[in-house]
């Protein structure tokens, strides 16, 4: 079994150095996994977005990722041009429109995972929390991913914290 470390559980995003740490980020959870067809569905969608992808007129240095097919991660370099309100709209429309296509719910921000001893990711609604945290199925080391950072060098630092430091520990 390969051991438990952060960087095992980075997503390509990171690891390809295309966009700068200060690069922002969204991440959105699927309610399940994602079957091969949605995800080839889901990638192209994605790649086509994030190509034609503008701010005021100006194309947006943007990347899309699928990350054990239950993630999406969306970035965007503002190093050429910034996402403004109008473009954070645009990408929630999308979404909420793929969403709608494959029939899975991207937008339920109560999801919360975390990584099991022997690597495996697992994702619960918040309301099961104090249990799994009672049975000891999450305990104070357990590491947690952290849906909440908002640019790719917080993902980098912060993308699985224990849970006794993580947002999560106070609904427990």
């Amino acid at each position: 079994m390969e051991p438990i470390t952060r960087s095992r559980f980075l997503p390509e995003l990171i690891k390809d150095g295309q966009f700068s740490p200060e690069s922002r980020l969204w991440i959105y959870v699927a309610e399940r996994p994602l079957t091969d067809m949605e995800c080839a569905v889901a990638e192209s969608a994605l790649q086509n977005f994030t190509e034609s992808w503008t701010a005021h007129q100006q194309a947006l240095k943007a990347g899309a990722e699928i990350w054990n097919r239950q993630f999406i991660f969306l970035v965007v370099d503002e190093s050429q041009a910034g996402a403004s309100g109008c473009s954070i709209d645009k990408s929630v429309h999308f979404l909420e429109q793929l969403s709608s296509q494959l029939q899975i719910d991207f937008f339920d921000r109560m999801r919360f995972a975390w990584i099991e001893a022997d690597g495996e990711v697992n994702i619960h609604h918040l309301n099961t929390l104090p249990s799994l945290v009672q049975s000891g199925a999450i305990q104070p080391s357990t590491l947690m991913v952290n849906t909440l950072v908002k640019t790719l060098g917080e993902l980098e630092q912060n993308w699985l914290v224990p849970f006794n430091e993580s947002w999560q520990v106070r609904f427990a």
